[in-house]
C-alpha cells in the first residue's frame, strides 16, 4: 500500500474532532510525512525557565513543548518537543528554532517524526522576539509563544524499534524468542542441599 502525505490540520476548522478521527486510524494507513506550510504559525510554551542576564545573554538547546493559541493558524501533534536557542538582543530575546520531534500514537501502536524545523519567535506585539519586562529578560516555564516558520516542514516517519518489538511480542503468542515461555529447570544446588 503507499504511504500517504499528511498535513498539520488548521486551527481555524475545527481541528479537535478531526485530529481524534485521524490519530484512531491505524498505523499502517498512518501518513508517513507530516508537513506545514511557509509561514504557519503555532502555539508553543516554554518547557524550563529561561534568563537571560549581561552574563549569560544566550541559551542553547531550549525546549518548547505545543500550547493552544488564538493566534495560531495550524496546530501540532500533542507529544512534540522542539528544541530551540535563546539570544538577548537589547530589551528583547530573540527565539529560535532548528529541530522537532513528535509522537502521534494509534491504539497500541506510535509514529515517530523527527527533522529540523526553522521557525521564529514573535511576542502578543507582534513583533519579533518577546519583550523583556522591567528590563528583565526572564520566560517563566509554560510561557506562551506564536512561533512563525522560516520555511516549510516535511518530516518524514523514522524507524520505531519499539513499536516493531511490540507487534512481534503480540503476534508470538507465548511462543519465541519474543515471548518466551520459562523452562521446566530443577533448583539451584543451593535450594537442593537446604531440602
Amino acid at each position: 500500500m503507499p504511504l500517504t502525505k499528511m498535513s498539520f490540520l488548521s486551527a481555524r476548522t475545527g481541528v479537535r474532532a478531526l485530529a481524534t478521527a485521524l490519530l484512531a486510524v491505524p498505523l499502517s494507513a498512518a501518513a508517513a510525512t507530516l508537513s506545514l506550510p511557509d509561514d504557519a504559525t503555532i502555539g508553543v510554551e516554554v518547557v524550563d525557565a529561561i534568563t537571560l542576564t549581561g552574563e549569560t545573554s544566550r541559551r542553547e538547546g531550549i525546549l518548547l513543548r505545543p500550547a493552544d493559541s488564538r493566534r495560531a493558524s495550524n496546530t501540532l501533534p500533542e507529544y512534540c518537543v522542539i528544541v530551540g536557542d535563546a539570544q538577548r538582543d537589547g530589551e528583547r530575546v530573540r527565539i529560535t528554532t532548528h529541530d522537532i520531534t513528535c509522537i502521534e500514537t494509534a491504539d497500541a501502536d506510535s509514529s515517530i517524526f523527527s527533522g529540523p524545523m526553522q521557525a521564529s519567535a514573535y511576542d502578543s506585539d507582534g513583533q519579533y522576539g518577546i519583550s523583556c519586562e522591567n528590563g528583565a529578560c526572564r520566560l517563566p516555564a509554560g510561557h506562551p509563544l506564536t512561533l512563525t516558520l522560516t520555511d516549510g516542514l516535511e518530516i518524514v516517519e523514522q524507524a520505531n524499534p519499539s513499536a516493531e518489538i511490540n507487534k512481534q511480542r503480540r503476534q508470538a503468542n507465548g511462543e519465541g524468542v519474543a515471548n518466551p515461555i520459562p523452562a521446566e529447570r530443577p533448583a539451584p544446588a543451593s535450594e537442593a542441599a537446604d531440602d
